[in-house]
C-alpha cells in the first residue's frame, strides 16, 4: 500500500518538478528546494490521484484498442490459403504473409526456379536453383526468417552434442515488424523479402581470369519496377513468382538476341515454400562405389577416418506389398510429358522413360515409373512443384541441350520434385554451333599457346572450385554433336543405298539418339549422376554385335556421354546408341531403392555394394573424368570414348574421319545454297579428330583407379599406372593422325570452299575466309597442353616410384621425333612450323616456370630443347619460309639455354 500511495504523489510531484526546471532555470536551487519542501508537505489529494489513474486507464485502453486488427490490414486483399496464408492487396498487389504460432521455429524447405531469362545466365524456364532449409521465429516486436545449416551432425548420446552449432554463424536473411496479430498468429508485410535478392541471389558467372566485360551482368534490381506475377498456395506448397527487374545504365556486353535492351532486363523467378515431408522415408548413405547425388554430412562426434553421414537424393517409393519380392509401389513416380513436345516424339518419350522401370524390379518395384501425356486442356500448371514434366523448348542461345535436374529435402535427401527440359534443336538432333567450335579448347590455356586458344566458357570452373553450371550436364550438345557425325557417315558411306533407305537409318539412329537422351535426363531425376567410365564395357569387336548389344546395352550405363558407336565397315553396323538401362543402372537403382527394414539395411547394402568389382559395374564420375588437360588421373573415366580398347578404337574413327573427308564437299555443296552447310560439317568432324586425340593422349602419365574397399574380391590396386605399351601406343597414334606431316591432308581440298553465310554486316569481328591452321593448331594443342600439363608431368614421375615405365625424359623425347623428325630433311608445311613453336614454346616455359613444374619435368625439358637444337643444326633443303621458321626456333632455343647454362 505504501508504494502505490508513494507512486501516487510522484505523478503529482512530478509535473511541478518540470516546471520548476522549465520555469527556474533563472532561479535558485534555493527555491527548487523550498518547492520539493512545501509538496512533501502538503497532504496528497486522493480524488486528484483516483481521477489521474482512471485517465490513464481510458487512455491505455482506447490506444490498445485503436490498435489495427488482422481483419483492419487485410479488408483490402485477396487471401490465398494454403501452407503459408498469403493476403494481396486488391488495389497495389502488395502482399502479407500471415504466419500461424504453429509455425514458429518448424523447419520448411525453400526452392527456387528460374522462370525465364538471360540464357547465358542459366535463368531458362524451370531451371531448378536453390534448396536449403528455414525456419520463422519471433523476436520481440519483429518475425525473422533464418537459413538452417544442415552440414553438420551431433551424436546425441555424445554430451559434445549439447553445444551443437555453438560456432555456426546463424544467417537471418529477412525480418519484418509484425503489422499485426491475433490468437493464432501473425501478420506481416513481405514485399521486402519477394522482391528483392534476398533468397537466390541472380548474379552472373564470371570465369576466374575473365574480364567482367565479357561476362553479361544484369546490373541492379529495381524494386519499384518489379511486381508479381503469379502467387498460389497450396497445403503442401506455396509458390510466389515474381518479374524483378534490373537496370544497368552503361552495360559493358550487350548479351545475346534473347537481350532486348541491355539496360533493362526483367527476370522471372519462382521462390517456393515447402513443408517438410513426414512420412516414413528413411535416409541412405552414399558410398564412393555407386554414384549419387546427395548431401555431404560432417559427424563432428566421431573419430573415425571418415567421420562422413553422407546420404542420397532418391524418391520416396514403399511397396503396396511389402511381403512380395516385386510389387507396385503405393505412389509412382509420375512424368507428364508437357503439351510443348513435339507430336512425333511423344511415344519414345514415354517409351525411354518407361525402359527404367526394368532397373526398379531389381530395386523390388514393378511399374515404378508411370509417363502421362498432358493434354492442351489442363488447368494445372507444369511449374507447380506437385508435378514432373518433360519440357521442350526452343531458345535463342541455350546454355544446355537437356537438364534434368531433381530437387530433394535437405535434411534427407528425399527427392521432392524434377523436370527434364530438352531444347527444340538438341532433341531434333542439332547441335548448338558454338560449342561445335568452341568446345574443344583447352580448360586451362597454357602461357605457350596461340591467343585464340583461351579457354572457353563450356569448360571453365569458378573460382571456388566448383564446376560451373554449364558443366552440369551437357549431354545434349555433346550427344547431337556425336549423332551429327553418324548423319555424316550415313549420308557419305551410304552412298549405294536408296534415298529412302538413308532415310530410314537416320530416322532409326534419331530414335535411338532420343531414348539414350531422355534415359540420361531421367536417370539425373531418379538421383544418379554422371558414369563417365561406362563406355568401357565392351570391346570394339563386340559394339555391332545386336545380339549382345541388345540384351546387355552398348555400355554399362545410360549416364555417360558416349562416342556415337559408327563401324566404319557400314555393313557391320550395329546400334548407334544403347536403347536400355545398362547393367551399372540397374545395380546402382537396386542399391538406392531397394527397401530394407533398419534391422536388415546394412547388411543388405553390403550385398549389393560387394559386387562392384564387376567390371560391367565400373562407375567414375565428373570429379574424376579427364575432358580437360591435367583433370583427374584415370583414362578410362572420360567423355566422348567407347569400348575397352581406345588404342583401336581411337584409331578406328580417326581413319573414319579422313574417309569422309574425302567425301564431304560432293554430298553436302547443294544446289542453290551457299556452303555454309558444308562448313559445318566440315567442323562437326573436326570435333571427332579433337575427341579422339584428347582420349587418347590421356593414357600418357595416366593412373587406373579402383575403389573397391579392403575385403573384396578383386586383384586391382587403388592405383596402377597405364602399362607401358598402352602410354606407347598412344603416343605413336598422336604422332600419326595429330602430329605427322600429313595428318590431315584429305581436308586441303575443302579450304577453298568452306565459305560461312553472309547475313547483314556480320564479318565485321574478323575476316570471312576460313584459318585452317587456327584449327590444326587448335586440335595439336590441346594434346600437348594434357601430356605438358605439370600435373601430368608430375604424376608421371610419381607414378614412377609404384610402377610407371614411362618417364617425363622419355615422352618428351617421343614428342620431340614425332614432332620434328618427318620434315628435317625437307619443307616445314604451315601447320608443323605451328605445332614445332608451339612445342618449343611449351619445353621454353617449363625450364622458365617458377613454380608448378617439378626439377625432373625441368630436367627433362631443358634435354629436349637440347636435343631440338641439334637436330635442327643438321636440317637441310629447306626453302625459304622453313629456313626462317627453324633460325627462329634455334633462337628461341638459344635464349632459353643461355639463362639456364646450356
Amino acid at each position: 500500500m505504501k508504494i502505490k500511495k508513494w507512486a501516487a504523489l510522484l505523478l503529482l510531484i512530478s509535473p511541478l518538478v518540470c516546471a520548476a526546471f522549465a520555469g527556474g532555470i533563472g532561479g535558485t536551487s534555493a527555491g527548487m528546494d523550498t518547492l520539493v519542501t512545501d509538496t512533501l508537505k502538503r497532504k496528497p489529494d486522493t480524488a486528484a490521484v483516483a481521477d489521474t489513474a482512471k485517465r490513464d486507464t481510458a487512455d491505455a485502453k482506447k490506444q490498445k484498442e485503436e490498435k489495427p486488427t488482422v481483419a483492419d490490414k487485410v479488408k483490402s486483399s485477396r487471401k490465398i490459403e494454403g501452407l503459408f496464408t498469403l493476403y494481396r492487396d486488391t488495389a497495389t498487389s502488395s502482399l502479407q504473409l500471415y504466419v500461424a504460432k504453429d509455425q514458429l521455429d518448424k523447419n520448411f524447405i525453400y526452392q527456387s526456379f528460374s522462370m525465364g531469362g538471360p540464357n547465358e545466365l542459366y535463368l531458362n524456364e524451370n531451371m531448378i536453383r536453390e534448396t536449403w532449409l528455414f525456419s520463422i521465429r519471433r523476436n520481440q516486436d519483429k518475425i525473422e526468417f533464418l537459413r538452417k545449416n544442415t552440414a553438420f551432425y551431433y551424436d546425441p548420446a555424445n554430451p559434445v552434442s549439447k553445444a551443437a552449432n555453438a560456432d555456426v554463424a546463424e544467417a537471418i536473411f529477412h525480418s519484418e515488424k509484425i503489422a499485426a496479430s491475433d490468437s493464432t498468429g501473425y501478420l506481416i508485410p513481405i514485399d521486402g523479402l519477394f522482391i528483392s535478392n534476398k533468397l537466390d541471389a541472380v548474379k552472373p558467372v564470371i570465369p576466374p581470369g575473365t574480364s567482367p566485360a565479357t561476362v553479361f551482368n544484369l546490373g541492379s534490381l529495381s524494386t519499384s519496377k518489379s511486381s508479381y506475377d503469379t502467387v498460389r498456395s497450396f497445403p503442401g506448397n506455396t509458390d510466389i513468382v515474381v518479374r524483378l527487374a534490373y537496370e544497368n545504365p552503361a552495360p559493358l556486353n550487350g548479351g545475346g538476341k534473347d537481350i532486348t535492351d541491355a539496360r533493362y532486363v526483367t527476370v522471372r523467378m519462382q521462390h517456393s515454400f515447402l513443408a517438410v515431408p513426414e512420412n516414413s522415408y528413411r535416409p541412405r548413405r552414399d558410398d564412393p562405389r555407386v554414384g549419387y547425388f546427395g548431401a555431404q554430412v560432417d559427424d563432428l562426434t566421431s573419430i573415425s577416418a571418415t567421420p562422413y553421414r553422407d546420404f542420397i537424393s532418391r524418391w520416396h517409393l514403399e511397396k503396396k506389398n511389402p511381403g512380395a519380392r516385386i510389387s507396385e509401389p503405393v505412389e509412382p513416380i509420375v512424368f507428364w510429358i508437357e503439351n510443348t513436345t513435339p507430336l512425333e516424339y511423344r511415344p519414345i518419350i514415354k517409351e525411354a522413360g518407361e525402359k527404367w522401370n526394368e532397373a526398379f524390379e531389381a530395386a523390388g518395384f514393378r511399374n515404378a515409373i508411370v509417363m502421362k501425356e498432358m493434354p492442351d486442356t489442363a488447368t494445372w500448371d507444369p511449374a507447380d512443384v506437385a508435378y514432373n514434366v518433360i519440357r521442350w523448348k526452343s531458345s535463342a542461345k541455350p546454355s544446355y541441350g537437356a537438364i534434368g535436374p531433381s530437387f530433394f529435402n535437405p535434411l534427407t535427401g528425399q527427392i521432392m520434385g524434377a523436370d527434364i527440359t530438352v531444347e527444340w534443336k538438341t532433341g531434333a538432333g542439332t547441335p548448338v554451333y558454338d560449342y561445335l567450335f568452341n568446345g574443344g579448347v583447352p580448360a586451362v590455356a597454357p602461357s605457350w599457346t596461340h591467343p585464340e586458344q583461351a579457354a572457353s566458357p563450356q569448360e571453365q570452373a569458378t573460382a571456388d572450385g566448383a564446376p560451373n553450371p554449364a558443366l552440369l550436364c551437357r549431354i545434349g550438345n555433346e550427344l547431337s554433336l556425336q549423332f551429327q557425325t553418324g548423319l555424316v557417315a550415313v549420308e557419305t558411306l551410304d552412298a549405294e543405298l536408296t534415298a529412302e533407305r538413308r532415310a530410314e537409318t537416320v530416322r532409326e539412329m534419331h530414335k535411338q539418339f532420343l531414348y539414350y537422351l531422355i534415359m540420361h535426363e531421367m536417370g539425373h531425376t531418379l538421383g544418379l549422376n554422371h558414369n563417365m567410365r561406362a563406355s568401357q564395357m565392351l570391346s570394339p569387336e563386340q559394339l555391332h554385335d545386336t545380339k549382345l548389344t541388345h540384351k546387355l546395352g552398348l555400355q554399362g550405363s545410360v549416364m555417360d556421354y558416349p562416342a556415337i558407336n559408327v563401324s566404319r565397315d557400314r555393313s557391320r553396323q550395329g546400334d548407334y546408341y544403347t536403347t536400355k538401362a545398362g547393367p551399372y543402372d540397374i545395380w546402382a537403382i537396386e542399391y538406392g531403392y531397394t527397401p530394407f527394414s533398419p534391422e536388415t539395411e546394412e547388411a543388405g547394402l553390403h550385398r549389393i555394394l560387394a559386387r562392384s568389382t564387376d567390371p560391367k559395374l565400373a562407375f567414375g564420375n565428373d570429379a574424376d573424368d579427364m575432358r580437360s588437360p591435367g583433370k583427374a588421373i584415370d583414362p578410362r573415366v572420360n567423355i566422348n570414348d567407347l569400348s575397352n580398347d581406345m588404342m583401336v578404337y581411337g584409331e578406328e574413327r580417326l581413319l573414319l574421319v579422313n574417309d569422309m573427308m574425302t567425301l564431304l564437299k560432293a554430298r553436302f555443296s547443294r544446289p542453290d545454297q551457299g556452303y555454309q552447310e558444308l562448313l559445318l560439317r566440315y567442323g562437326q568432324l573436326n570435333r571427332q579428330r579433337a575427341d579422339m586425340a584428347n582420349a587418347i593422349s590421356r593414357y600418357i602419365g595416366g593412373v587406373y583407379v579402383d575403389r573397391s574397399f579392403v575385403g573384396q574380391e578383386t586383384d586391382a590396386r587403388p592405383y596402377t599406372p597405364v602399362p607401358l605399351e598402352t602410354q606407347k601406343k598412344a603416343m605413336e597414334l598422336l604422332g600419326r593422325y595429330i602430329y605427322a606431316p600429313d595428318a590431315f591432308t584429305a581436308d586441303y581440298p575443302l579450304f577453298p570452299y568452306l565459305q560461312p553465310q553472309r547475313r547483314g554486316f556480320n564479318f565485321f569481328s574478323t575476316t570471312e575466309d576460313y584459318k585452317p591452321q587456327n584449327t590444326f593448331r587448335s586440335l595439336q594443342t590441346t594434346t600437348l597442353s594434357h601430356i605438358l600439363h605439370p600435373s601430368t608431368l608430375s604424376r608421371i614421375n610419381n607414378s614412377s616410384l609404384y610402377g610407371n615405365d614411362y618417364s617425363v625424359a622419355e615422352v618428351m623425347h617421343d614428342l620431340t621425333s614425332n614432332i620434328f623428325d618427318a620434315d628435317l630433311r625437307g619443307e616445314v608445311s604451315l601447320v608443323r612450323q605451328n605445332l614445332q613453336t608451339v612445342y618449343v614454346n611449351a619445353l621454353k616455359s617449363i625450364l622458365e616456370a617458377t613454380g608448378g613444374y617439378d626439377y625432373a619435368s625441368k630436367s627433362a625439358s631443358f634435354a629436349a630443347l637440347m636435343e631440338i637444337r641439334t637436330k635442327l643444326e643438321g636440317a637441310g633443303g629447306s626453302d625459304p619460309q622453313s629456313a626462317a621458321h627453324r633460325k627462329h626456333l634455334v633462337f628461341l632455343i638459344d635464349r632459353a639455354l643461355s639463362v639456364h647454362g646450356g
